[in-house]
């Protein structure tokens, strides 16, 4: 049985939900998935400046767990931005 996941702190509610490709019509666009505690961090690790640990402790999470979420994150954005393709940010 998996352990049980750890309730994440996000202090972000971000103000536009969905992100595309100028000229382009959505319907033409597929769409990127990016979860709000991978937004959480990439606003943690990169606007804030925080060492890894310390955005760790601020979500409530493992530094792997960190990791794996920044990782995502990145994977996901790049992805968007390099094959064209729209971001919705999703509030779970």
């Amino acid at each position: 049985m998996p352990r049980p996941r750890n309730c994440r702190q996000i202090f972000i509610q971000p103000k536009t939900l969905f992100y595309k490709p100028q000229g382009i019509p959505l319907r033409d666009l597929a769409i990127v998935e990016l979860h709000l505690e991978e937004l959480e961090a990439l606003r943690l690790k990169n606007l804030e400046n925080l060492e890894q640990t310390e955005a760790a402790a601020r979500m409530n999470i493992s530094q792997s767990t960190f990791q794996r979420t920044l990782s995502a994150a990145y994977k996901k954005i790049s992805l968007a931005l390099v094959e064209g393709k729209a971001i919705a940010i999703q509030k779970e």
